[in-house]
């Protein structure tokens, strides 16, 4: 019989035994027809049933066919145990689901290659220096001027290709003005489609040619995710024109064809966004600006060639630049220069792409790895202390089955089976919820000024790690279960003899181990939902509700009056209290610093500066503590300039806060300031910066020869009455227009949102962090329950034989838990010295709350053993109400 007749054997059993029976009784029939008698025939066979067995297993694989029954009866058990069998799967898909979904972001962010030729030979180019005001080494920075930009390509170019990426969230338009859509948009160099090894899908790519000349080959590529999306496929796409919403930073008339769709798969550069748009390098208006550094750069190393001597070109190329740079600054002092001269460059692999969010989000993710690990080592500890406690309940069954003959091997098999079906169904499940949260936690960093779309395919590295998962998992919750079947004494279970001791210390160990992991899970979401909830209650010192921010720049550099002229029409809008103007929003992210010298000495420390229209004040709502406002007067070219400061510029650079006409003088404009107003610390950049010096000078400012400067960019903060600000936003957008045709409106947001976008990374930690607590603390509770109520179950005789002797409620309760609760202590003292070190790796994403602080330490405690008590009520209330006449009549 041939193998593939055997296998299809194993899953046709009933038809197979109707033959083989056909097969018996024809022999029988046979052996009657040639003359012999019906009893001796049957005799001179044998036994019916060994027959029938030994043509069975001739006919079929025979490990097949066991494990085939072993899955049968399997699942048999897992029925007859509803209830059981639903908590397990749901406890560990959802931990499993955790790890896959938190898993599928890492991938997404870090690990999966861009579609390219070769990414193992792809590096990134990043300066770093030292930070604002600390000293401290700063974040390292992917950007570079466009000259310096060149520099190091040709310096290189024997050893590699180096390739230009610029990109940015921009409006776009099909049509009319009116027909604004955001896209995503990319600045990218001619020959990086030919270098990555791409073609296109329709039309062309862009070419070396395309990115020659300044303002010369308005063309445009569209990815093929944005030609699905936003086209539907439509072949026809090639030839169609497009415009630029803000043309502020374009050269030429600001009309794109579009020439080609790109390759199927690449979304960009930049993980976390998806790019829609790709445009020649030589098309954004940086390329003719020295001091603008907007432009990342990508290096491909040729075949054969080391990343170490192309940096050193690159790193030599950058400082000489930098010396170049340094004879304009004559007079910035050793401060500044020291500060500038210590910059300098690194390569790092980027096989993945460059992104600001793989340096945002590289710490969080790690930290949500780690917490869905031990909710997942929760629920395999939770699970096996179940199973254990099943198998125990099957003592019986399985001592008759190894004085039948069967041996270790087969029993652990036979439990393995069964284990296996719930990791295998928790698995399904765990894939569904991981599909869901992964995509829900984007949603959750995803903010309208700063989209995020991630691409969360699965591909074969998704696959692996999860069907390591669920082996693993089968393992971790089944092997002990099953080991403890196989060793059952088939004597004493059958006399219904008890199980050793050591066998129910392990449940206990897990039951410490389940503790300390939920303790180290409710630690660390404390941590972060106390930074949440601080950074939220922190006094900004401006009023940010009603205030909405409309982000406007200029298709060329405006005189001040123009961009006054708006701002009083806008105050002329019907729900309009205030409008202030400025450079720059609070909290947009956006900064700007100068070095101050004070009679002559330069201070160390970098300030912010920020420049600012009369009547900004009273729009935000910031308090004068002494002197006045700017006015429009402090503009004038007659006028010595002037400064508002705030209270920490005035203490740190003067020792006081009485500093009306005093004077300071920026290193970067030399010009001597006088102060003429005193302003309470407002925050400037992010949320969490602790109180910088800030000085305000006036938006309408003059250069160092006295010409009244001509501005770009403006933010106009406008403070509307009512609930919901925006609902004036429209009117507000169309006034601007029709006041100044030249303006474009890069963007119309609360400054609500705008502190929401400073959060987006502490909210995101406290409700997935809280999430996995309320989670681990259910999976845990469980725990306790289920070995409680095993203990109970177990020593009921001699629980009631001691209420027969008289034993209290209280005396019976401290029996039944006296073991568990302290296991709970023991998990809970080894989980507060396990937060407490993983606290000083999170250190970096708290504020305003330490590991220390003795309200984190008591909170997990108090919860830990509030669950404990109430998951210990169920067991105590059974065994205080066994009734003795029962046992000792079953004794």
């Amino acid at each position: 019989m041939s193998l593939w007749s055997r296998v299809a054997n194993v899953f046709r059993a009933e038809k197979l035994n109707s033959e083989i029976d056909a097969e018996l009784r024809s022999h029988l029939d046979e052996a009657v027809a040639e003359g012999r008698d019906a009893r001796e025939a049957r005799r001179a066979m044998g036994s019916v049933m060994r027959a029938r067995e030994e043509s069975h297993e001739a006919r079929v694989v025979a490990w097949m066919d066991s494990l085939k029954t072993d899955i049968v009866f399997g699942w048999r058990q897992l029925m007859k145990r509803k209830v059981t069998t639903a908590a397990a799967v749901l406890s560990l898909g959802l931990a499993i689901g955790a790890c896959m979904g938190a898993f599928r972001l890492v991938d997404a962010l870090f690990l999966r290659p861009m579609p390219v030729t070769h990414p193992e030979r792809l590096y990134g180019v990043f300066r770093q220096g030292p930070g604002l005001r600390d000293g401290k080494p700063g974040d390292a920075q992917p950007s570079f001027e466009y000259p310096l930009f060149t520099q190091m390509r040709d310096a290189v170019k024997d050893q590699a290709t180096v390739i230009g990426v610029s990109a940015r969230l921009t409006d776009v338009t099909f049509g009319s003005i009116a027909e604004l859509e955001k896209t995503q948009l990319a600045y990218v160099s001619g020959s990086m489609f030919g270098t990555f090894g791409m073609h296109a899908t329709v039309g062309r790519l862009l070419t070396e040619s395309d990115d020659v000349t300044p303002g010369a080959h308005p063309v445009a590529v569209i990815s093929y995710d944005y030609w699905v999306r936003r086209f539907g496929r439509d072949a026809d796409v090639v030839g169609r024109v497009m415009h630029m919403g803000d043309s502020a930073n374009e050269i030429g008339d600001n009309s794109y064809q579009i020439v080609g769709v790109g390759p199927k798969g690449f979304t960009g550069t930049e993980p976390g966004t998806v790019t829609d748009i790709f445009l020649p390098v030589m098309m954004y208006a940086g390329v003719k600006n020295p001091t603008w550094s907007w432009i990342g750069a990508f290096v491909e190393l040729k075949p054969g060639v080391a990343p170490e001597p192309v940096h050193d070109k690159i790193e030599a190329v950058f400082q000489a630049g930098r010396h170049e740079q340094a004879k304009a600054f004559s007079g910035r002092g050793k401060v500044f220069l020291d500060r500038y001269f210590g910059w300098h460059t690194t390569l790092q692999p980027v096989a993945s792409g460059i992104s600001s969010m793989q340096q945002d989000y590289r710490l969080p993710l790690m930290v949500l790895c780690i917490l869905v690990a031990m909710v997942l080592l929760i629920a395999c500890a939770n699970v096996a202390n179940l199973m254990s406690a099943q198998a125990a309940a099957r003592a019986k069954e399985m001592a008759l089955r190894t004085a039948l003959g069967s041996g270790h091997a087969r029993l652990v098999r036979l439990v393995m089976v069964e284990n296996a079906m719930v990791g295998a169904a928790a698995s399904g499940l765990g894939m569904l919820f991981a599909w869901w949260a992964s995509s829900f936690v984007v949603t959750r960093i995803s903010t309208a000024s700063h989209p995020v779309r991630l691409v969360l395919g699965a591909d074969w590295m998704v696959a692996a790690i999860g069907l390591a998962l669920a082996m693993g998992v089968t393992l971790l919750f089944g092997l002990m279960p099953a080991l403890r079947v196989s060793a059952v004494q088939p004597v004493s279970a059958l006399k219904g003899g008890e199980e050793p001791s050591a066998k129910q210390r392990t449940m206990y160990v897990l039951i410490a181990a389940q503790v300390a992991f939920c303790f180290v899970v409710l630690f660390v979401s404390g941590l972060f939902t106390a930074t949440f909830t601080r950074l939220m209650q922190r006094p900004l010192g401006f009023a940010a509700q009603g205030v909405v921010v409309i982000d406007t720049t200029a298709t060329h550099s405006m005189p001040a009056t123009a961009w006054d002229q708006t701002a009083e029409m806008l105050r002329s809008a019907p729900g309009v209290e205030q409008v202030g103007l400025s450079v720059s929003a609070l909290l947009s992210g956006n900064s700007f610093g100068d070095f101050i010298s004070v009679n002559g000495a330069a201070n160390p420390e970098l300030a912010q500066t920020l420049s600012v229209a009369p009547g900004w004040l009273g729009a935000m709502r910031i308090p004068l503590v002494d002197g006045r406002d700017l006015s429009l007067h402090d503009g004038d070219p007659n006028v010595p300039p002037v400064a508002l400061v705030s209270k920490r510029f005035a203490t740190d650079y003067f020792g006081s806060t009485n500093v009306i006409g005093k004077v300071f003088t920026p290193v970067g404009s030399k010009e001597p300031v006088q102060v003429v107003g005193v302003v309470v610390d407002a925050r400037y950049q992010n949320v969490r910066e602790e109180d910088a010096p800030v000085f305000y000078t006036p938006y309408h400012g003059v250069d160092g020869k006295g010409v009244p400067m001509l501005m770009r960019n403006g933010a106009f903060s406008v403070r509307v009455s009512g609930d919901d600000p925006m609902v004036l936003a429209e009117t507000l957008r169309r006034m601007i227009l029709k006041a100044q045709p030249e303006f474009r409106i890069q963007s119309v947001r609360t400054e609500q949102e705008l502190i929401a976008g400073q959060t987006v990374k502490e909210r995101m930690l406290a409700s997935l962090a809280g999430f996995f607590a309320v989670v681990a603390l259910l999976l845990a509770a469980i725990g306790l329950y289920g070995v409680l109520h095993y203990s109970v179950v177990q020593r009921e005789r001699e629980l009631g034989i001691r209420i027969a002797l008289g034993a209290a409620a209280a005396n019976i309760t401290r029996i039944v838990t006296a073991r568990v609760f302290a296991m709970v202590m023991v998990g809970a003292a080894v989980g507060l010295g396990a937060g407490m070190v993983s606290a000083r790796y999170i250190q970096a994403l708290l504020y305003g709350v330490k590991a220390t602080d003795a309200s984190m330490m008591v909170l997990p405690a108090v919860v830990l053993l509030g669950a404990a008590g109430l998951a210990a009520a169920p067991a105590v209330l059974r065994a205080v109400r066994i009734d003795p006449a029962r046992m000792l009549r079953a004794d």
